[in-house]
């Protein structure tokens, strides 16, 4: 094994370490949330060329439903769940007990579940977050929105291109009764937080 994969080794599990404890909180907040019917994973944490962002997501030009959230506290960032029509109208179904029409618009209901979801998996994920490295996060309100998803996340990462040639994306997989589901939980860390997140990585 070369230096170089031995390197790129240890940063990957480094970078698992930092990541971990906030997909573990996050996935018992959404398990309490749906009556253990979502769950969450780590899929993957890496660094990438600003270009290939999209490619390495699997993000297509489909329209999506999308939640976001941005990061509170003095650095920032952007929480983004994103998910198609018909997982987005399952989700509401089973938080509200009762049928959804995918082709129909939402009404405050089912606009505020998704909301309120949001809410619940951004909390827990920045709260564990706020115990690895010692300083304080936390979401802002949740805005649902249906966009294109490759757009979105391309323009979020924007601001760490102006300061860095790669990127850091942490992908996360949902499974809902034991199956997985075509959702993303993408997390996108201002430069400022990019680095304290290396500085914590280095010490693990």
């Amino acid at each position: 094994m070369t230096a170089n994969v031995i390197k790129s080794t240890q940063a990957k599990l480094a970078w698992e370490q930092v990541f971990a404890p906030a997909i573990e909180k996050a996935s018992s907040a959404m398990s309490a949330w749906t009556h253990g019917e979502v769950t969450l994973a780590l899929d993957e944490v890496r660094e990438a060329a600003v270009e290939d962002v999209a490619l390495t997501l699997d993000l297509t030009d489909d329209l999506s439903t999308l939640v976001m959230l941005a990061v509170g506290g003095d650095l920032g960032g952007q929480l983004i769940l994103t998910f198609d029509r018909p997982n987005a109208c399952r989700l509401i179904e089973s938080l509200l007990s009762r049928p959804v029409d995918s082709d129909a618009a939402w009404g405050d209901l089912e606009i505020s579940a998704l909301q309120e979801t949001g809410n619940i998996l951004g909390s827990a994920y920045l709260n564990a977050m706020t115990a690895l490295t010692g300083r304080r996060f936390w979401p802002s309100p949740p805005l649902v929105t249906e966009d294109y998803a490759m757009s979105v996340v391309e323009q979020a990462v924007m601001s760490q291109a102006m300061t860095e040639d790669r990127v850091l994306l942490c992908r996360t997989r949902f499974s809902r009764l034991g199956q997985r589901v075509e959702w993303n939980l993408i997390f996108v860390p201002s430069p400022e937080l990019l680095e304290l997140l290396r500085d914590t990585a280095a010490t693990l």
